[in-house]
């Protein structure tokens, strides 16, 4: 998992990447290739 700036640009990377909220964080999760993830915050 990447701690990252911008978490727009990861987004972009993969079609079924999703943005979740927790606890205050953003998290980049993706349930096809569990590679993409990061946190933001």
């Amino acid at each position: 998992m990447k701690v990252v700036r911008s978490l727009k640009t990861l987004k972009s990377r993969h079609k079924d990447c999703r943005l979740v909220r927790r606890k205050g964080r953003v998290y980049v999760i993706n349930k096809t290739n569990p590679r993409f993830k990061a946190r933001q915050g």
